[in-house]
């Protein structure tokens, strides 16, 4: 690492970071409950890109079942 101070948000970030690399299905939860009060930004980045495709490929298959059978 380089010898600059770590401004606040750069911290928080990195050990964001490191939280979602340990414990992957609790930011999995944290997603869902934070989707809840929160913005699709905050629902997506905290799920990760596997709980990102699952979502998508869920609401694909919601609408297009919805289409078949209204």
């Amino acid at each position: 690492m380089d010898n600059r101070q770590e401004a606040p948000n750069e911290k928080r970030e990195r050990l964001r970071q490191q939280e979602l690399q340990k414990n992957s299905s609790g930011a999995l939860r944290d997603g869902f409950n934070r989707g809840e009060t929160g913005n699709l930004t905050d629902l997506t980045g905290s799920m990760g890109w596997k709980g990102t495709g699952i979502l998508i490929v869920v609401l694909i298959v919601g609408y297009v079942l919805y289409k078949l059978f209204s």
